[in-house]
């Protein structure tokens, strides 16, 4: 009979143990299931945060920094592209401007090597004028010894044209010609009834072209 009721209180005893074991288990699942909530929780806390509390919903600080960040690149980037084609359009400009200017130079240059020659030219012409009004002295008797000095005056002054020539310098066709006003400058005028109107009459000045320029018009009369 003892014994019987040994091994029944060894029984509950065991089954007790078995009991409390089982009780403990399930605390510790329970806690578990508690500190991942509380993790989760606290994780969602650090991420989320709630601007106001009459807010609806719950918006993520970072994610509102992210797109704020966003945002402001998208602008720099905005900001950044605008400035490149303000430089290239400035830059073009600039570079328009440089050639212009360079082929501004090159034709002045051009020009004034062309012409260089211009102003010792026209002082040249006086001299040869007062050549051409001495050897208009000159009269039929080339026996006389104004003839024979002046014969001097004819050689030099050939010699000097010759010289012009070379240089492209050119008398301009007056006489019995159309008046032209780009050539000619007519200072006198007389009434011809044998010559048509408008006809050079008399030159009384020379006229000269040096290459392709007027540098001195001829100074003529000219029929009415």
């Amino acid at each position: 009979m003892s014994n019987k009721v040994k091994e029944k209180e060894e029984i509950k005893e065991e089954v007790e143990e078995i009991e409390d074991e089982s009780t403990n288990d399930e605390e510790n699942s329970e806690c578990n299931i508690d500190n991942e909530k509380n993790k989760s929780s606290d994780d969602l806390d650090k991420e989320c945060k709630c601007s106001d509390d009459s807010d609806k919903e719950c918006k993520c600080e970072n994610k509102k920094k992210d797109k704020k960040g966003l945002f402001k690149k998208n602008k720099e980037i905005e900001e950044l592209q605008q400035q490149v084609a303000s430089f290239k359009e400035m830059l073009l400009r600039n570079q328009a401007e440089l050639q212009n200017y360079k082929r501004r130079r090159e034709e002045e240059t051009a020009k004034m090597m062309k012409y260089k020659d211009e102003d010792l030219i026209k002082e040249f012409l006086v001299v040869l004028d007062n050549f051409e009004r001495a050897i208009k002295m000159d009269d039929d008797d080339l026996t006389d010894e104004v003839s024979r000095f002046l014969e001097g005056f004819k050689l030099i002054y050939s010699n000097t044209i010759n010289i012009l020539n070379k240089f492209e310098v050119k008398e301009i066709d007056a006489l019995g010609v159309e008046f032209d006003p780009d050539y000619h400058h007519a200072v006198l005028t007389e009434h011809d009834e044998n010559k048509p109107a408008g006809v050079v009459l008399e030159v009384l000045q020379k006229g000269y072209m040096y290459k392709d320029k007027v540098i001195r018009p001829a100074m003529v009369k000219v029929n009415e």
